[in-house]
């Protein structure tokens, strides 16, 4: 019998990613903050509108979403890792304005123009068919309904994702390369013209696809160094070589200490503010 769409992504999310995140909540939405602010500009809701926001994690930007429909409106956030939902269930206990669905977005039959918005901070990367997936969201929206996302460029461009890996590999061989750039994964859409297509396909119009730069950080270099060796490949190489391990940590630690200033550590990030509608 085959896999649903996107099963191993759900195992992911909750068997390795999501417990990890949940540990290092605080210091991911800090480091990830300005960048989902930046789409929400973008999105411009109102009061009184609903929003669906996908791939919301532990909900932090879903909370951000409540509060700017306020209590008139509503905020829905929808994902995989169950993990993620426990933590964003538990921040919004007490707002009668906000719910969460674990749920698959590519595939969950969400109500029929049930949403005026729909948001994404890093949650629509991962889709196994994007472009069905996005399909299945746009019919969530109202006719003239609109979408902002936000999602990473390339790499190279992204220190912010990249330096750790790039201090450690004095000391560890590299990882294989990716079989498919252009596989579920935060890099994903890194293509603009890739990403344009998938959204036309889709249904959607409008399509903007607009380059952000801005330095990003978790916080002070122990909290960086920490969510550089726990988030992300780096974690994986540690394992896979443990006699190395003190090394690869004074390296990552050096390598960040460049870049400690009075705000802790930041470094460069660039991804896309997607926006979209829905023609109806």
């Amino acid at each position: 019998m085959s896999q649903p769409p996107n099963a191993q992504q759900a195992a992911y999310w909750n068997e390795q990613a999501g417990p990890t995140w949940v540990d290092m909540v605080d210091p991911l939405d800090r480091q990830l903050a300005p960048l989902g602010r930046a789409a929400m500009r973008a999105l411009a809701l109102r009061p009184g509108e609903s929003v669906l926001d996908v791939g919301c994690g532990a909900g932090a930007t879903t909370l951000q979403l409540a509060e700017q429909v306020g209590p008139t409106g509503r905020a829905t956030g929808v994902d995989i890792s169950r993990p993620l939902l426990e933590t964003a269930r538990r921040r919004a206990e007490r707002l009668a304005n906000v719910e969460f669905l674990e749920a698959d977005g590519q595939s969950h039959p969400f109500p029929v123009a049930g949403y005026d918005a729909l948001f994404s901070r890093f949650g629509v990367m991962f889709f196994s068919e994007p472009t069905a997936a996005f399909a299945n969201l746009r019919r969530a929206l109202k006719p003239g309904g609109r979408m902002a996302f936000v999602c990473w460029q390339a790499p190279a461009a992204n220190p912010i994702m990249t330096l750790p890996m790039q201090a450690a590999l004095a000391h560890v061989p590299a990882p294989p390369p990716a079989a498919d750039p252009t596989a579920p994964g935060p890099f994903a859409f890194a293509d603009a013209d890739r990403l344009r297509g998938i959204l036309d396909a889709a249904g959607f119009s409008g399509v903007a696809v607009r380059p952000h730069q801005e330095k990003i950080g978790s916080g002070d270099l122990e909290t960086a160094l920490t969510v550089s060796l726990k988030v992300g490949p780096l974690g994986a190489l540690l394992r896979e070589n443990p006699d190395q391990r003190d090394a690869v940590i004074a390296a990552v630690r050096a390598t960040l200490s460049a870049h400690d200033g009075p705000d802790g550590v930041k470094l460069d990030s660039a991804t896309w503010i997607v926006t979209a509608n829905n023609p109806g």
